[in-house]
């Protein structure tokens, strides 16, 4: 999508809005010019506010992200909200709420059982008498302070703040939701691609130039929704286990099968973008240190497909060990000596808990 200018005459001033950034590239089916690699802020800037709230999508927009991203499960009434998971014990104040002590349940999610208390057992009304929590205060306790103060937020909220952002910063704020558990919701009646589907074309966003990329870490809901949206599609896939669908349908590929040559061709006929944990792009070895790069990334390229892996996170904690600062977990690390390592490998983008620290690391790629 290219730069666009729009001028309204109100009132006798002009309002303008510009929308796009100065480096070109232009994503197979929309996705418009943005500087290279894209920062994807991971459930917005969740290493500073707690995760897929309204304020950690807005921070990570002013941070510089490219995306924000929420990840979405469904309402009893089949509203769709964000959430990391489903079972949302650890993300709002739900087990503190006396009123809703009789919600708590054991499910069984993607094959194994939970227990906890579930969005779907919950109206949209509700879930926002709720407020979100720091899932791990252990490592971000400067965001605990944070508790409490936002509710759980739908999808709409989300894209009209992606617009209202857009429009205040003069650039396009994509986003990339995420389905959660495709199979379970379609289980229990409460299918997410229709809803998602619906909220893309009430929102003018099903076509090629809108700045939206959906991601799955399924292949059935991927393939479905490549018949129905215009926008690019992201294969997920994880270091272990196979996608929840192949296993339900007695399907005997895994995540290193989707990885190989042949997988990534077959992916290339439904997704635009392959979103690998980073282990598959640089492993480490048993100490933690980095070992030397796989071929993923040069042979997604060669199948047509562009490259995101995640999560990249400035703590200790997750940090590679040759670039961790102490033995503190929550103390940070030298995350830029991590991205240099990332970006040399020629990732097309990164998500990350911390938006502005990949923007600056962008900086010195360039």
């Amino acid at each position: 999508m290219g730069k666009r200018l729009a001028a309204l005459a109100l009132s006798g001033f002009v309002l303008v809005a510009l929308v796009g950034s100065a480096t070109a590239d232009q994503d197979s089916r929309g996705g418009g010019e943005q500087a290279k690699p894209l920062v994807f802020g991971h459930r917005g800037a969740s290493g500073y506010r707690p995760e897929h709230t309204l304020a950690s999508y807005e921070l990570a927009a002013r941070m510089g992200a490219d995306y924000i991203e929420p990840d979405l499960v469904s309402t009893k009434d089949g509203v769709l909200v964000a959430r990391h998971e489903n079972e949302i014990s650890g993300t709002t104040d739900v087990a503190s709420r006396p009123e809703f002590a009789s919600r708590k349940a054991t499910k069984t999610i993607d094959g194994s059982p939970l227990t906890g208390w579930f969005t779907e057992d919950f109206t949209l009304a509700e879930l926002k008498t709720l407020r979100a929590v720091e899932r791990i205060p252990e490592l971000r306790q400067r965001n605990t302070i944070y508790n409490k103060r936002f509710d759980v937020p739908t999808l709409q909220e989300v894209i009209d703040l992606s617009k209202r952002l857009s429009w205040e910063l003069k650039r396009d704020i994509g986003i990339a939701p995420e389905t959660k558990h495709p199979t379970y919701f379609q289980s229990i009646g409460k299918p997410l691609e229709p809803a998602l589907v619906r909220a893309l074309d009430r929102n003018g966003l099903n076509k090629p130039q809108a700045k939206v990329v959906v991601q799955s870490f399924e292949v059935s809901n991927l393939t479905a929704l490549n018949r129905e949206l215009r926008v690019p599609l992201v294969q997920l896939t994880s270091a272990s286990g196979a996608p929840y669908d192949f296993i339900v349908k007695g399907d005997k590929r895994t995540y290193a099968d989707i990885i190989s040559p042949a997988g990534l061709r077959d992916v290339a006929k439904y997704a635009d973008w392959l979103g690998p944990e980073k282990s598959q792009i640089i492993p480490r070895d048993p100490a933690g240190f980095l070992k030397t790069p796989t071929s993923l990334v040069g042979d997604a390229h060669k199948a047509g497909l562009k490259v995101v892996p995640y999560t990249f996170r400035n703590e200790n904690n997750f940090l590679p060990a040759d670039f961790r600062s102490s033995a503190v977990a929550a103390e940070y690390g030298n995350a830029f000596g991590e991205f240099e390592k990332f970006f040399a490998t020629g990732v097309d983008g990164v998500f990350t808990d911390n938006p502005d620290t990949a923007v600056e690391a962008r900086k010195a790629k360039r």
